[in-house]
C-alpha cells in the first residue's frame, strides 16, 4: 500500500469487518491497490459496505 493510502471510509468499513480486514491484508499489493481504486469510486456507505463484504466472499 505504498502508492496510495487507505481511504478513510474503506479503513472504517474494514475495521467493522475483521474477516474482510484479514482478507485485505492477505492480498498482494496490486490487489490491495485495485480495492483502493474501487473504494475511490464509492458514493455511499452502502456501496462501501458492499465492497468490503465482497472481500469476504
Amino acid at each position: 500500500m505504498k502508492d496510495e493510502e487507505l481511504p478513510l471510509g474503506l479503513g472504517m468499513a474494514l475495521a467493522q469487518h475483521p474477516q474482510a480486514m484479514e482478507r485485505f491484508t492477505a492480498l498482494s499489493e496490486a490487489e490491495q491497490q485495485a480495492v483502493i481504486t474501487s473504494a475511490h469510486a464509492v458514493a455511499s456507505k452502502q456501496e462501501m459496505n458492499a465492497l468490503v463484504e465482497h472481500l469476504m466472499t
